[in-house]
């Protein structure tokens, strides 16, 4: 199944082709591919090369997963359980050159995790971005340090069939994919005055 972006002026084809699934198939990612994905998002850029970035990675089967499918919120947790690959995603809050607060860290993470996707697109493998998960819960599980602030929760996986959903996911599955138009995002002179497109 492929949900390509309708988009105006014609992006690239990972870009287009990206988006996010509930479905995926129970089969294991190849840790070549997993060394490449983790690889792209080590090589973003970022706030004086701070790299704030820290992953935790699960894979099926390990207690590592399973904490994390435990921490995630109900909803999530019902479709995430078929992922292969939970990881969470925490950054630095401060510069570790001069312990200043580094107010880019959410900026740069986001970055990373952009470079994460797109690699895992390449190599054929999607990914859900989560917001639903209970801090607490992870930062007990994994020994957080108060420094580092639980960005998102990811899952990785090859796609699977909308089938295999719960029928509330299985309409969000198949549901167009919407964004706002271009002109609604981009300005000139003054906010919210429309660059021409």
């Amino acid at each position: 199944m492929s949900k390509y972006a309708k988009t105006t002026y014609g992006i690239h084809q990972l870009l287009e082709s990206r988006w996010s699934p509930r479905a995926f198939r129970d089969v294991p990612i190849e840790k070549d591919k997993l060394r490449r994905i983790f690889e792209a998002a080590a090589w973003s850029p970022s706030s004086w090369n701070e790299q704030p970035w820290r992953y935790i990675i699960g894979e099926k089967g390990g207690e590592t997963y399973n904490k994390i499918l435990d921490s995630l919120v109900e909803t999530n947790s019902r479709w995430a359980k078929n992922a292969p690959v939970l990881i969470v995603c925490t950054a630095l809050k401060h510069f570790s050159h001069n312990h200043h607060d580094n107010f880019h860290f959410l900026y740069d993470s986001g970055q990373s995790v952009a470079h994460l996707t797109f690699q895992a697109m390449y190599e054929g493998i999607y990914v859900h971005q989560m917001a639903g998960f209970h801090f607490e819960k992870l930062k007990t599980y994994f020994d957080i340090p108060p420094e580092f602030y639980i960005t998102s929760v990811i899952a990785l996986g090859y796609l699977g069939s909308p089938e295999s959903l719960d029928d509330d996911f299985k309409e969000r599955e198949l549901a167009e994919r919407e964004r706002k138009d271009v002109s609604e995002i981009f300005y000139v002179d003054r906010f919210g005055q429309s660059w021409e497109f």
